[in-house]
């Protein structure tokens, strides 16, 4: 099994401002182009709005439309989460596009009532699998970070994936729970986060990177402006499964879907 490698792309975010997010990041994408998948941030076109009845998007608006584009046009796979209006409900919506495949979609389940981001958007019912040359991704988004039964690894994924708006004042909670999920379910954990502040004055900390199964950091962006390229090895993930294989022992459980 080849290596897979991520883009990561840390950046600030022009607040609900979808045209100018687009634009600012075709030149970010083109950093990182080489990589088998690019991970955008938490509603990379918007930031972290509640304005959602102004600026959701159908599934043929503009913004998936270059999302789908931006994948085309480098043959590779890219990812993100979008504001999504469907069926007169909207959605925090994680979307991958890749080259050859079906695009995939996952709704944020937690939704971050300190926000009121539940009276806003409706949740999710459903964890989603995908995989990229061999390697099975889940991807959640943000907040769902604090909720490990629903990221819970049942030998079904390799590689946990967030995409955030998470704020600089709960920095520690951020790293703590990364590398928390890490280590629990034995798999890699890529997560990119942006920086700079929004339009309610929230400052964001930034803080992406790739954490292998031991807990330790690959890739670790700080708090600047920056895009990365870094590789997941399965053949070091397979072998600590041996060496430790912790999964041995775990709780047999059914995560049903939630209505």
């Amino acid at each position: 099994m080849t290596d897979l490698n991520l883009g990561f792309i840390q950046t600030q975010l022009h607040w609900e401002d979808p045209t100018a997010n687009r634009q600012m990041l075709e030149s970010k994408i083109d950093e990182v182009k080489d990589a088998d998948l690019i991970i955008l941030p938490e509603m990379f076109s918007t930031g972290f709005s509640m304005a959602s009845q102004q600026y959701a998007e159908p599934m043929s608006g503009e913004t998936v439309q270059w999302l789908k584009r931006q994948s085309e046009i480098h043959s590779t796979a890219i990812c993100g989460s979008v504001m999504i209006e469907e069926d007169g409900n909207f959605y925090n919506r994680f979307l991958l596009f890749a080259p050859n495949q079906q695009p995939a979609s996952y709704d944020k389940r937690h939704l971050f009532r300190m926000a009121d981001e539940h009276q806003h958007y409706s949740p999710g019912s459903d964890r989603l699998v995908f995989e990229i040359k061999g390697v099975r991704i889940c991807p959640q988004v943000c907040y769902d970070l604090r909720f490990p039964v629903f990221s819970r690894n049942q030998n079904d994924y390799d590689l946990l994936l967030f995409v955030a708006n998470w704020p600089a004042r709960r920095a520690h909670h951020w790293r703590s729970l990364l590398t928390a999920r890490a280590i629990e379910n034995l798999c890699f954990v890529a997560a990119v986060n942006r920086i700079g502040s929004d339009g309610n004055s929230i400052e964001y900390c930034g803080d992406s990177g790739l954490i292998n199964a031991n807990g330790d950091w690959q890739l670790d962006l700080g708090d600047q402006e920056r895009s990365a390229i870094a590789s997941i090895d399965m053949a070091e993930l397979n072998d600590y499964r041996k060496v430790f294989p912790a999964w041995q022992d775990a709780d047999n459980f059914t995560l049903k879907s939630f209505a």
